[in-house]
């Protein structure tokens, strides 16, 4: 087993220092204004845990959990560009964790099957990025997310067609 974990970090380490990053969080019709230039992307950390123990009113308890409902961004295919139409969902996840410090989101990456799996490894980085950078442009701490990539490892549906593609082409913030 502990050799196992060993292969397993192993792989991931040089998986993603085989990736290439971006320092823009990136939004198809260019209207966000972000000066990308200013965000440093290292303050976005690996591997912080979460936990369910917050004092959160009621109303904030029930928008919370309405957060951890909704929270998918998809993306075209071979792009890390956050399409106009999911801006108000970034932003709502934005809002929530800039009011709530204590609050720490996992942003997760995923592609779909096409493309090698050293390729969908850092495309899933560079999606999952691209929202963590959106965020600390919108005032969340760096220190409030973590990102990890799954490439094709973790499909939300199976099958070689394009819807199944498409949903497969995703981020996904994890509380």
């Amino acid at each position: 087993m502990k050799q196992y974990s060993l292969l397993a970090a192993a792989f991931l380490a040089l998986s993603l220092s085989a990736c290439t990053s971006s320092n823009s969080a990136r939004i198809e019709d260019g209207s966000s204004g972000i000066d990308s230039s200013m965000i440093d992307d290292s303050t976005l950390t690996v591997g912080v845990e979460s936990t369910d123990n917050y004092n959160l009113t009621p109303e904030e308890r029930q928008k919370f959990e309405a957060l951890k409902r909704d929270n998918v961004i998809y993306f075209p295919f071979d792009s890390d560009r956050i399409e106009t139409r999911y801006v108000p969902l970034v932003q709502a996840h934005a809002s929530f964790l800039r009011d709530h410090p204590e609050i720490s989101v996992i942003i997760e990456g995923h592609t779909d099957e096409r493309g090698t799996p050293e390729y969908n490894v850092a495309l899933g980085e560079r999606r999952a990025k691209s929202v963590g950078l959106h965020m600390q442009n919108l005032g969340v701490d760096g220190h409030q997310m973590s990102i990890v990539s799954y490439g094709e490892e973790k499909p939300a549906e199976y099958g070689s067609t394009e819807e199944a593609f498409s949903r497969n082409r995703r981020a996904v913030l994890s509380y």
